[in-house]
């Protein structure tokens, strides 16, 4: 770890301008919350694993910046040479920069990594001190990232019309009709779940995560999908091109948003995608000439392809596809039954099985039987982990139809490590099952027709009196939740609190939030 810092710091020292910090940020260049092995500069650099955080590196210090979810794992993880900042407890990074660093410094960042509303936040907390955000031409972390994972070369595969519900023409069609009513002349699509959900396309470049790292701009004539077009066989492209799409190399996107800037990008793409009813009345000239606006979504698109941008020209707002994705066709809420039902009968069988191995390996009295039950002596010979538990578990899920492989890394955790939110056990260091310990499994699985996310905590003997407070807690939150009734408009942020009172009156709270979004086939986190 002290060669990587020592590395870098000397890469920042030669740049040009020298920097006086490097920001380290988690995600890809789309923004994404889990990304390829390729993509894992944060964790390379600092040791921790975690899915969401910040590295920062000055010329003396190194700091880590992640939220509550993460506290317990990053205090584990992180070496001597890193500082832990607490999200919500400690100043912000930008804010810590401000505060700590000389006037006029010089900040850098890859600017592929971070996305535009972060960028500027940052840019407004810099100025203060008249410091800069520096976007640097390379990515510094590759440079000193010796055996850095090669890029994924997986298939690009198309998503069944029996799966996704909506045809890629419709879904154009909707997308270019809003791009009319915006007044906007194009879209740059960043998010992988948005690019895959629009094109109904599919693929294994990130773990658990059906996407392919590929980009979209959509105008009102012409479609384009930038991806590593070995990806794509012959069939799958005949499949994207029916659709108007225009298959281009992965790193092109760079010189088409500046090409579709100064309004280059439509002409001579030798493809018509049939304008899709958008200009039926009049003529499109007319309507391309109201329609001057380039529509970015600030929270996914990455800084590099914003500055290539006309600001003036220009629709910052959420991506048009987010609700779209968000709210389910009757197709995709008949996959997302399916697929739960199945799921659900796999984590009974999970349930049932790991009874019996409690009560035959540990002497359990069981689940669904309290008391000590030490009717029979444990055995010698056999015992379960953590990991050999979760992967019994992924084997049920495995037997079910549609399975495509889990929707993140199973939190399978025994007593204190229940505790740490997104624990990942691992086959060396993971704890023994223990029939007097609270037994937690936060799971998933992605199948063709749905994706799925389930938690239980389970116990086989019996439980102490605060564990049997807590959970109850937990329950009668649930059922609040369950039971509410509430305005149409309401958000999530107003009905959480639901969920807590009970613990509250405890004095407990749990540091992540009560409920997520699920995509169909897609990310197992969506809004």
């Amino acid at each position: 770890m002290a060669e990587i810092l020592s590395a870098l710091r000397s890469l920042m020292a030669s740049h040009s301008p020298p920097l006086h910090a490097l920001i380290v940020p988690s995600e890809d260049y789309h923004q994404s919350e889990y990304v390829s092995d390729r993509d894992k500069r944060r964790e390379f650099v600092s040791g921790f694993t975690g899915s969401a955080g910040l590295a920062l590196i000055t010329k003396d210090e190194a700091r880590l910046w992640t939220d509550g979810r993460y506290f317990l794992q990053a205090m584990q993880q992180l070496s001597d040479q890193w500082q832990l900042m607490r999200i919500g407890e400690d100043p912000s990074v930008d804010s810590w920069i401000s505060d700590n660093l000389p006037r006029e410094a010089a900040i850098g960042v890859d600017p592929w990594c971070v996305s535009v509303d972060t960028a500027q936040r940052w840019e407004r907390a810099f100025a203060k001190n008249q410091q800069k955000l520096i976007q640097t031409s390379s990515n510094l972390v590759d440079e000193v990232w010796k055996n850095q994972p090669p890029a994924e070369t997986n298939p690009v595969i198309v998503h069944p019309l029996e799966f996704a519900g909506r045809s890629v023409a419709e879904k154009l069609k909707d997308m270019r009709e809003k791009l009319a009513i915006e007044r906007a002349r194009g879209i740059i699509i960043t998010a992988l779940d948005e690019v895959a959900w629009l094109y109904n396309i599919r693929g294994s470049d990130v773990s658990y995560c059906p996407v392919v790292h590929a980009f979209a701009i959509v105008t009102l004539n012409s479609a384009f999908l930038y991806v590593d077009k070995r990806k794509v066989s012959s069939k799958v492209s005949s499949s994207i091109q029916e659709n108007g799409i225009e298959v281009r190399e992965y790193g092109a996107v760079s010189s088409d948003v500046a090409l579709l800037a100064s309004n280059q990008l439509d002409k001579d793409t030798g493809l018509s995608s049939g304008r899709n009813d958008v200009c039926e009345t009049g003529t499109c000239e007319a309507e391309e000439n109201n329609n001057d606006l380039i529509w970015v979504d600030p929270a996914s698109c990455c800084y590099a392809l914003f500055s290539k941008l006309d600001a003036k020209k220009m629709l910052l707002q959420q991506s048009p596809l987010a609700l779209a994705k968000a709210l389910k066709n009757p197709v995709e809420l008949d996959g997302l039954r399916n697929a739960h039902i199945r799921d659900g009968a796999a984590v009974v069988q999970y349930l049932v099985w790991l009874d019996k191995q409690m009560q035959e390996i540990y002497g359990a009295s069981g689940y669904f039987l309290e008391g000590k039950g030490a009717s029979k002596k444990r055995s010698e010979t056999m015992k379960l982990t953590e990991v050999t538990a979760s992967d019994k578990l992924e084997g049920f899920r495995a037997t079910k139809e549609h399975f495509r492989g889990l929707s993140f890394p199973t939190i399978s955790s025994v007593g204190p490590n229940a505790a740490v939110i997104h624990y990942s056990p691992q086959p060396e260091t993971c704890a023994e099952l223990d029939p007097d310990s609270i037994y937690l499994f936060d799971s998933g699985a992605q199948y063709l027709d749905g994706t799925t996310d389930i938690t239980r905590t389970v116990h086989f003997g019996k439980p102490s009196e605060h564990e049997k407070a807590c959970y109850t807690s937990v329950l009668k939150g649930h059922i609040a939740l369950g039971n509410a009734r509430f305005p149409n408009g309401t958000n999530g942020h107003a009905l959480d609190i639901l969920a807590r009172i009970p613990l509250w009156r405890y004095g407990l709270d749990y540091r992540h939030g009560t409920g997520h979004g699920i995509g169909s086939y897609l990310n197992v986190h969506e809004g």
